[in-house]
């Protein structure tokens, strides 16, 4: 109790200390500099997650991983593709062809054992050593795993990678191109399906420490179908889980539209489509709902162009239907308006719509009102035995800058569209993963059009390089990149839209304020 004097005295010091200093920088001083707007500083942390490349032995799978160089002056930092801990295939998985050779498979459970023990060690991959220059990896495993990558410091703004995958044979025959895409809570996926002459995986991959659980909804024409499997999927730490869409379902959609939402944690989402006498390639998200789509980079050569698109909220959309072409814009012929029905997947076949000249497809409200929706394309190149498929989701604009990672010295188109104004845009290809420099090229692409390019390789190239487009002024724009291999007579191709990297993030002023203790 004599202490009690002593601690009113000195709490009476230490308050009248705080708020004469608070009264000195009260917020009405003049002296006092004005706020500054909020500064966008290079990221110093991205995450990306690979799926599973394939589960066929005659596969060929190449991972390139690619950070543009940049102005950031940060650390040194890091960037690698870490195998998930490998988990049985879902029993509906293709059979190894050469499981009945006693031969081949005991070397090939010897390079599983030597694969899950470089797995245990920690050992990356593969890893990026700077900016500018891709670095690639290769591998025929059919179980390879899914992979989960941290890029930090001068790596992390603007990190792309893209695994690329030949199955040169087979059910899978194609060339599957995905890139490696970061961690969310919600995917939406027009354009799967679950009808018997396709097989469709999603795969769910989990980057966290601690489990994830997954629901998800699957929308048909007639709207959902049911499910008494598809809640509550536990995806457990570090670890990919592949379902086939058929199996959690019993009713047969051409064209079905996925939406992957989680309770818990964070996931990683891709679907793997093969088609029967079709091909096979990656089916990526959507962008997020909105009112206007863009979707980027239909071939040319395209022999059949289907659409197809959702609206999720409880109102229906009318939607214009565009093509971006090589000189203008038109509306395709007798599909020039589309009518979505809430929670109902919707379709058209726009067969060869682009006649023989690159273009790019835009949906627009038809009514001045607009209802959000997400779409995609299925498109075919080439006719009976030599038919390939690919996917073009709708996607953000460049932005800034974006980049895709896997190029080779053929076969690589890039498509850039301006829906709105007209755009210049600056295109770099990066030095080679083995040698090489890099070149960079200006574009200008007119309003309400589509130009594609051959890029000028990298003198002196060897190995892989990287696309990097950055926007200089009007727009927006929006690309994609047609990359094409030629296996048995077949010119296989996958398609790879480029939304903004995301490699800058504003940062807001801070200062001290302690007005709040005048309250």
């Amino acid at each position: 109790m004599k202490s009690t004097p002593l601690s009113l005295i000195a709490g009476t010091v230490a308050l009248a200390a705080v708020t004469g200093f608070a009264a000195l920088t009260a917020p009405g001083d003049a002296d006092e500099p004005e706020a500054k707007a909020a500064a966008r500083l290079p990221v110093e942390r991205t995450s990306l997650l690979c799926p599973v490349p394939s589960m066929s032995d005659l596969a060929e799978t190449t991972y390139t991983s690619f950070t543009p160089a940049g102005k950031s002056g940060g650390e040194a930092g890091a960037a690698e593709l870490e195998p998930a801990e490998a988990l049985p295939a879902d029993e509906d998985a293709p059979a190894d062809e050469d499981a009945s050779d006693e031969d081949a498979a005991s070397d090939e459970e010897k390079e599983k054992d030597a694969d899950k023990e470089k797995a245990a060690d920690g050992e990356p991959v593969i890893s990026l050593k700077d900016t500018g220059k891709p670095s690639t990896a290769d591998t025929d495993k059919s179980d390879a795993p899914a992979l989960i990558g941290t890029a930090t410091g001068k790596l992390a703004p603007g990190w792309a990678a893209q695994q690329t995958t030949t199955a040169a044979a087979g059910g899978a025959r194609g060339l599957l191109g995905v890139s490696c895409s970061a961690p969310d809570t919600d995917f939406w996926f027009p354009g799967a399906s679950t009808a018997p002459a396709r097989q469709d995986y999603i795969h769910l991959t989990n980057p966290d420490d601690t489990a994830a659980v997954a629901d998800i909804e699957l929308y048909g024409a007639d709207g959902p179908l049911k499910s008494d499997v598809a809640e509550g999927i536990t995806v457990p730490a570090r670890s990919s889980v592949p379902m086939l869409l058929s199996t959690l379902t019993g009713e047969a959609a051409e064209n079905v539209t996925l939406h992957v939402t989680t309770r818990s944690g964070r996931v990683g989402a891709d679907v793997s489509v093969a088609e029967d006498e079709v091909g096979s390639d990656w089916l990526a998200a959507s962008g997020d709902p909105a009112q206007t789509l863009v979707l980027p980079g239909i071939p040319a050569d395209a022999t059949s162009v289907r659409l197809v698109a959702f609206a999720p909220g409880e109102d229906d959309a009318d939607v214009k239907v565009q093509l971006l072409g090589k000189n203008a814009t038109f509306a395709p012929a007798g599909n020039d308006t589309l009518h979505i029905k809430s929670q109902m997947t919707a379709s058209v076949d726009l067969k060869d719509v682009t006649r023989g000249e690159p273009g790019s497809l835009r949906l627009s409200p038809a009514d001045g009102s607009g209802t959000p929706i997400v779409a995609a394309l299925r498109v075919v190149r080439g006719k009976g035995a030599e038919q390939e498929v690919a996917f073009i989701p709708a996607t953000a604009p460049v932005g800034d800058r974006a980049s895709v990672a896997d190029n080779r010295a053929k076969g690589s188109v890039l498509s850039l569209t301006a829906p709105g104004g007209t755009a210049k845009v600056k295109v770099t290809a990066s030095a080679g993963s083995e040698g090489g420099e890099p070149t960079v090229k200006t574009y200008t692409v007119k309003g309400g059009t589509t130009l594609e390019v051959t890029p000028e390789v990298p003198s002196g190239l060897k190995g892989n390089y990287a696309l990097t487009v950055e926007t200089e002024s009007g727009g927006p724009v929006h690309a994609a990149r047609t990359l094409t291999l030629t296996e048995g007579g077949i010119d296989m191709f996958t398609v790879q839209t480029l939304p903004d990297d995301g490699g800058t993030v504003e940062v807001p002023q801070a200062r001290q304020d302690l007005s709040v203790l005048d309250d």
